[in-house]
């Protein structure tokens, strides 16, 4: 889906810069140069930076208790 009209960013690009090694919304921005036009997308954008971040975040980081479960 479209995120950006005025640079033609989609959510798949957004993800694919985190992936890459962005680590927030300002990276996003510069590496994309999304919500550096008209701003519109901004709230979209910001919104799919963190929902992926934290999908990340919670991949990168398994609970103890899974590990614990695993081992016993």
């Amino acid at each position: 889906m479209y995120v950006c009209l005025c640079q033609g960013v989609t959510d798949g690009q957004i993800r694919e810069a985190i992936y890459e090694g962005c680590c927030s919304y300002r990276d996003v921005r510069q590496a994309l140069g999304v919500g550096t036009q008209c701003g519109k997308c901004a709230s979209q954008a910001k919104q799919v930076t963190r929902e992926t971040l934290a999908k990340l975040q919670s991949n990168q980081n398994p609970t103890f208790y899974s590990a614990a479960l695993a081992s016993a």
